[in-house]
């Protein structure tokens, strides 16, 4: 279960229980990272996301909120601010858009997911984790359909399993694990590979 030479960059969605899950995972990426981390997750959007700082300071990898027009930089984490939607354009850049929210979120996971199978195509890995609503399903549907690597967390194991169950309804997954065996995962991505150029 190794993703090394494979993958140019990482979304993950999450939503209820999301902070707890990504505790587990975010740190296991490694100092070196290659692929770029983008990650949303459902918040309130009545106020400020403190996720970057709090992820910050348990990983070994850059942490930082997205800004509209910047540059993606290898190896680091990307959270969408909140109350607005994260997506990928060529460069590759990061782009931040208040268009209307999808499955009442905003930042959605479906936006990010889909904009960045358009930059990563199979190139992609796509983690679906905890939530409560089926916010990610046509995203992670997308990057399977595009030829990326797609994971979804056990149901199971998840505080709110309505998200993974939503996407494993609609296309199987590459592989359904638990939150340990994923970060094992992350574990395995390229921290020596030459970072993807794109035209």
């Amino acid at each position: 279960m190794t993703l090394a030479g494979r993958i140019d960059a990482v979304v993950i969605g999450a939503s209820a229980g999301g902070i707890e899950a990504l505790t587990v995972l975010l740190p296991a990426l490694a100092r070196g990272l290659q692929p770029p981390v983008f990650v949303v997750v459902h918040l309130p959007r009545d106020r400020p996301s403190v996720l970057p700082d709090i992820f910050a300071r348990k990983c070994v990898v850059p942490v930082r909120e997205a800004e509209d027009k910047e540059m993606v930089t290898s190896g680091t984490v990307y959270f969408a601010p909140n109350d607005y939607h994260l997506l990928l354009d060529q460069g590759p850049q990061l782009a931040l858009s208040a268009d209307e929210p999808v499955h009442h979120s905003r930042p959605s996971v479906d936006v990010l997911f889909e904009s960045a199978v358009d930059v990563y195509k199979d190139r992609l890995l796509g983690i679906i984790l905890t939530g409560a609503n089926e916010d990610g399903a046509t995203g992670l549907a997308a990057v399977h359909d595009a030829g990326g690597v797609t994971v979804v967390q056990r149901p199971d194991t998840a505080l709110a399993p309505l998200m993974a169950l939503s996407a494993l309804k609609l296309r199987p997954a590459d592989w359904v694990l638990t939150l340990g065996e994923i970060a094992a995962m992350l574990r395995t991505l390229d921290a020596t590979a030459t970072p993807m150029q794109v035209n």
